[in-house]
């Protein structure tokens, strides 16, 4: 009888800091509204039976089976089904891991690639992710990081056009996180406390931070933003200025006119009025 050995060469091995925040299995029905959104996260997206739709950006593209759309951090992006056909997919979300490109080495939005011929490892790798999860065993939590970088390196390995991975950066990561936060919620109550407990960041390093990455405060920042929004809606619209200042997350009309005007020199109505006589002329 022969006997064969291989041996494994003593190559430090790199250690890889991306870790699984969820995992998400799902099927698009009629029930199912998608809204444009982003996260400060990685998302790998897999479809595992039918079709659909993939909103990116500004981009739109069908996806079929076998599909896995990679989403950087801090892109926009949604699913949308496609009437009277299947939509069922698996999505991951990992932290600590953004997809660069190969010339360059910069980061990109969003890339897809075909799993077809390599199915039964991917999907594999992605059920068993599923059910440590739902399971819950000793040590899933030690599964789950051991099946996703197995994952990320099976991927890597069959992907024709060929994948880097890198770290992210936390401070940009986590600013360009709350920037996009801001955006999209301004008109809500934002506080540091709240920017705190959604990144997980004390909040002196958020301020120091932020700061560093846009040049004021995060607060700040939502002040300028409902400021800006509050003179388009001032020169588009004739809103009441109580109905303006509740529109962009003010808590009072007065606090409202007494901001604008230490940030612009000028009241509400004025500025109104400024924009009208311009108009005229």
């Amino acid at each position: 009888m022969s006997n064969l050995r291989y041996q494994l060469t003593n190559k430090p091995l790199e250690k890889m800091n991306f870790h699984l925040l969820y995992i998400t299995q799902a099927c698009y029905g009629k029930d199912w509204h998608s809204l444009s959104h982003t996260h400060h996260f990685t998302e790998l997206f897999y479809v595992i039976r039918g079709g659909g739709k993939f909103e990116v950006e500004d981009d739109e593209f069908e996806v079929k089976e076998d599909d896995m759309i990679v989403i950087n951090p801090n892109v926009s992006h949604t699913e949308k089904g496609i009437p009277g056909e299947e939509f069922e997919y698996i999505v991951l979300g990992i932290d600590g891991l953004q997809f660069i490109g190969e010339q360059n080495n910069e980061q990109y939005d969003f890339s897809t690639h075909n799993y077809h011929d390599y199915k039964h490892e991917i999907l594999f790798y992605l059920r068993s992710l599923v059910e440590e999860v739902k399971q819950k065993d000793d040590s899933f939590e030690s599964m789950c990081q051991n099946l996703l970088e197995i994952l990320i390196i099976n991927m890597i390995r069959r992907t024709k056009k060929k994948l880097l991975i890198t770290p992210s950066k936390k401070v940009t990561k986590e600013c360009r996180f709350i920037e996009q936060y801001i955006n999209d919620h301004y008109a809500e109550d934002i506080s540091l406390q709240k920017l705190s407990e959604l990144t997980y960041l004390n909040k002196y390093y958020i301020v120091h931070s932020f700061k560093k990455y846009k040049g004021m405060s995060p607060i700040s920042y939502l002040i300028e933003k409902r400021i800006f929004e509050a003179k388009n809606l001032l020169e588009s619209t004739d809103y009441p200025v109580s109905k303006i200042s509740d529109m962009i997350g003010f808590s009072s009309q007065s606090y409202f006119s007494q901001t604008f005007k230490k940030e612009t020199g000028v009241t509400p109505n004025h500025y109104r009025k400024t924009c009208e006589n311009k108009s005229t002329h």
